[in-house]
């Protein structure tokens, strides 16, 4: 093997090729993600408040809204234990990835078997609903939820396992901008095909295929996008010809102290505590707001859905802005001050938001109200500051380990998310409970953003990567 980069900084490269085929791994995940949390919030509070009070669907939303709120505790442990779930899951995954040896790499096998498992189940979750049976759909949800882990981590952790430390953070950036396009895929469908008009009619007048056919569409996509990844990405070949360039991003990495792969030392363990820290209260702070966003929007704001799936279009426009910027900013000024002022900008937004209410304004044929406007804006400034955060966080948590322990890290950092989007579901499902008040959520999200922002700028050392004068142009595309 020819030696290309052995001696100088200069000589490291982001292959933005093999990053962008490697986003097909999480164009897979935040494509299911999308349409899993768009839809069953409100496909488990639908089903719930018509069996705890007997009436139709049409009847339930003419009536009192704390019917609706009062459910929502059932709605938020039921979310959570699928997190739960996710919490123990992603570690063992991560971890036994992190020793697998096979022909395909250590990633694939579980990549592929994660994905087609969880592609022919998704389907069946909208079925069950129609049906109304609240088992066979947790039952469903479930399936899903096991094999998408067995998905994520080891998808998630390929990119840092081919891609030199200094590097991630621009990698991470593509990555990310290939699963908006997935998210994307999801939200084009919810508004031609609004939940609203499923939700908001008798039940006699429920058509199967509005509901189903999201979740058949998430799940095509979702077996393409393994397949591309598995054609195109050769594991083993790719992390022999990169090993010098993987060594070298080892000695230029942002630490405190260098990276022992036997005993962590107390000062990269106190960094990476803290980020993990500040990241449980982030994610508890976003996963609040688009757990409970559908409902927010139909119930609260008595929209159509179709104007969460703009709103989260309008997010996503923003978070591509971001993460196509975050890793510039990040050389500039360090991953720890562009995490900030992500945080920042982002509870500036939430701010707003507590001051929302609906219209009034009655649009459409089932007496929905227009949805307000400044929304728009707020979604629009938190998809950028939320893209800035998720963009360098990864990146400094998988910075602390070697490249033997890159699925043990990446499920470190999914146990810090997955641990928070359990509890926070159920912990605003008994807040609605208590206040019987929709703008408890703006709320609830500001105040563990702040907490965040605090723990993070306050505990996190701002440390930059030695200077990585990067390749461009043809060649930065690569020989494969």
């Amino acid at each position: 093997m020819a030696k290309k980069q052995e001696t100088a900084p200069g000589g490291l490269k982001l292959n933005y090729k093999r990053t962008f085929l490697i986003g097909f791994a999480f164009f897979g995940i935040l494509l299911l993600w999308q349409v899993y949390d768009s839809w069953c919030p409100t496909f488990l509070t639908d089903i719930f408040a018509r069996r705890m009070y007997q009436i139709s669907s049409a009847e339930l939303k003419a009536g009192d809204p704390a019917k609706l709120l009062n459910v929502q505790w059932i709605v938020g442990i039921i979310m959570a234990c699928d997190n739960l779930a996710a919490l123990i899951l992603l570690p063992v995954f991560g971890s036994l990835s992190d020793r697998t040896k096979t022909p395909i790499g250590k990633r694939m096998p579980y990549i592929l078997t994660g994905t087609f498992v969880a592609a022919f189940a998704f389907p069946l979750v909208p079925v069950f609903f129609h049906k109304n049976s609240v088992v066979g759909m947790i039952i469903m949800m479930a399936v899903v939820l096991l094999f998408m882990m067995m998905y994520r981590n080891p998808a998630v952790a390929l990119m840092p396992d081919i891609t030199p430390k200094p590097l991630r953070a621009r990698a991470n950036g593509i990555i990310n901008i290939m699963g908006y396009f997935g998210g994307a895929f999801a939200t084009v469908l919810g508004i031609f095909l609004p939940l609203s008009n499923y939700i908001n009619v008798g039940d006699e007048a429920r058509k199967l295929w509005m509901i189903e056919i999201p979740f058949l569409v998430a799940s095509v996509l979702m077996v393409i996008s393994a397949l591309v990844l598995f054609f195109t990405i050769r594991e083993n070949k790719i992390e022999e010809e990169m090993r010098d360039e993987l060594e070298l991003g080892e000695k230029l990495a942002a630490v405190e102290t260098p990276v022992d792969d036997e005993k962590m030392s107390a000062a990269n363990r106190r960094m990476l505590l803290a980020i993990l820290g500040a990241e449980f209260l982030w994610f508890m702070a976003d996963n609040a707001i688009g757990t409970y966003i559908g409902n927010y929007v139909i119930y609260y704001l008595n929209s159509k859905s179709s104007a969460t799936m703009i709103l989260t279009i309008v997010g996503g426009l923003l978070s591509v802005l971001g993460f196509a910027v975050a890793g510039s900013i990040a050389d500039k000024i360090g991953r720890k001050w562009t995490i900030t002022t992500g945080l920042a900008v982002t509870v500036l937004a939430l701010c707003v938001m507590c001051f929302v209410s609906p219209t009034g304004i009655e649009v459409g044929e089932n007496g929905e109200f227009s949805f307000p406007i400044l929304l728009y804006a707020v979604w629009a400034i938190k998809g950028f500051g939320m893209a800035l955060v998720h963009n360098c966080s990864f990146p400094m948590v998988v910075e602390l380990c070697s490249s033997n322990k890159i699925g043990r890290f990446t499920g470190y950092y999914y146990a810090a998310s997955m641990s928070a989007q359990t509890i926070t579901p159920v912990l605003l499902g008994f807040i609605f409970n208590a206040t019987l008040m929709w703008r408890a959520l703006p709320v609830y999200s500001t105040v563990l953003l702040l907490l965040s922002c605090a723990v993070f700028t306050l505990l996190v050392k701002n440390i930059k990567a030695k200077k990585v004068a990067n390749v461009t142009g043809i060649d930065a595309l690569g020989e494969d």
